[in-house]
């Protein structure tokens, strides 16, 4: 059984503090959306579990392994989306995943099976500085799910979606029911769909932590969000 801890977690930026001293654990099949305003510390949660930055204190373990001095094997485990897409603009979007492929020891076969999955077919053969932002995460969003990850982590995936490829997204997300995922998202709507638990950070704190079915729906939800936040009720 996958289990993702987080003891003691702070990072600090100069005298910026982005989280302090947090504790949180996740195991498989949870799907913890992450909610906050701006500078609540979300992104950099996420960038700190996928092994893109390193704490100023405390550890994350994988399984009891720390992720601050993750092996590739366990770096393999891991399946990333963030703002930055960190694409190869030099290659094309199937070159792009048939590197990652190579990396992970994955069937490159495997490569169109997911551009088709994420709507790309058609611009397989063409380099990513050519795609628009929502194209972009869509490919990063491929390679992401290429080698069959334990752990899916996601920084704001719908951001430059169109609705179509947003539809994509939500239906390649309910086939990951049975893994770990750590969905950081401003997406109300859509976050609270898809989560069983509702994380919700505010200066680099946990204020709430629920099973999702704890609100009665997705109103219920978004006014407990607003008053750990320290937001004024909506009229």
């Amino acid at each position: 059984m996958t289990h993702l801890a987080v003891e003691g977690l702070s990072k600090r930026f100069g005298q910026f503090v982005a989280l302090q001293s947090m504790d949180l654990t996740v195991s498989d099949g949870q799907f913890l959306g992450l909610f906050g305003p701006n500078g609540a510390g979300k992104s950099t949660l996420i960038r700190l579990l996928a092994t893109l930055a390193t704490p100023t204190e405390g550890a994350i373990r994988l399984d009891g392994d720390p992720l601050d001095e993750a092996s590739e094997t366990i770096r393999g485990r891991l399946g990333v989306v963030t703002h930055d897409t960190m694409l190869y603009d030099d290659l094309t979007a199937r070159e792009n995943l048939r590197l990652h492929a190579r990396l992970h020891g994955v069937d490159a076969d495997r490569c169109g099976s997911l551009l088709d999955r994420v709507g790309l077919t058609h611009r397989a053969s063409e380099r990513p500085n050519a795609f628009s932002h929502g194209m972009r995460k869509r490919l990063s969003f491929a390679r992401a799910l290429l080698h069959d990850p334990d752990v899916l982590l996601l920084d704001e995936p719908y951001a430059g979606l169109d609705q179509r490829a947003a539809a994509t997204l939500s239906s390649v997300l309910t086939e990951f029911s049975d893994r770990l995922v750590v969905m950081a998202t401003h997406d109300f709507d859509r976050g609270f769909g898809h989560c069983d638990r509702a994380v919700v950070l505010d200066r680099g704190r946990v204020q709430l932590d629920e099973r999702a079915d704890e609100y009665a729906d997705h109103d219920a939800f978004e006014r407990a969000y607003r008053e750990a936040v320290g937001l004024e009720a909506e009229p």
